[in-house]
């Protein structure tokens, strides 16, 4: 059963696509409006889960948004706007996590002083977006990207500039992590 608010506007990709398609012809304020509307939510969303507890979500949401009015004449549309927004911001957390002086690579120290904190309560266990938030950089963008918001290896891999194994392996890593981080002593 459709509600009256689907019947009465198209599917997310055609809506887009008329969108796009005017804001292209005419510049249009309303339809680049409409698009932010739409997507905005979102970006900030997978923004603020890829950064954790950095600032710096709502400078990526709006510099992916100037890169893609920008750029929108070059969308080919092989993957849906939302995909293609979703590679601008994804970029773009990089690029800021890379020069943020809170930056951690993903070896031995940082794995070890994760492990070293200390472990959530049971009555903590159902927020899991704090102990997201707290997984080194690589094992929060592979659970982010894979498991919140659906993206395959591949994708991962292209957005983030690495291989298909290395997604799989932080993936495989970001979870025992949080496994372990989420158990209760006695079941370790």
């Amino acid at each position: 059963m459709t509600s009256s608010r689907e019947s009465r506007e198209p599917e997310g990709g055609e809506a887009d696509a008329s969108l796009v398609a005017s804001f292209l012809a005419t510049r249009s304020e309303a339809a680049f409006r409409a698009l932010y509307r739409r997507h905005t939510p979102v970006l900030y969303l997978l923004a603020r889960r890829l950064l954790g507890p950095r600032d710096g979500a709502e400078d990526a949401v709006q510099d992916t948004w100037v890169t893609a009015a920008r750029g929108l004449a070059t969308f080919e549309g092989r993957s849906s706007l939302r995909t293609w927004l979703s590679g601008i911001v994804i970029r773009r957390c990089a690029e800021i996590g890379r020069r943020g002086s809170r930056r951690r690579e993903v070896g031995i120290e940082a794995i070890l002083e994760r492990e070293a904190e200390p472990r959530m309560e049971i009555g903590d266990a159902l927020d899991l977006e704090r102990a997201i938030r707290n997984l080194p950089d690589g094992y929060r963008e592979a659970i982010v990207l894979h498991d919140l918001e659906g993206f395959t290896h591949e994708e991962i891999a292209n957005f983030a500039g690495t291989t298909i194994g290395s997604s799989k392996s932080q993936l495989f890593r970001a979870r025992r992590s949080l496994r372990a981080r989420m158990s209760p002593e006695k079941e370790r």
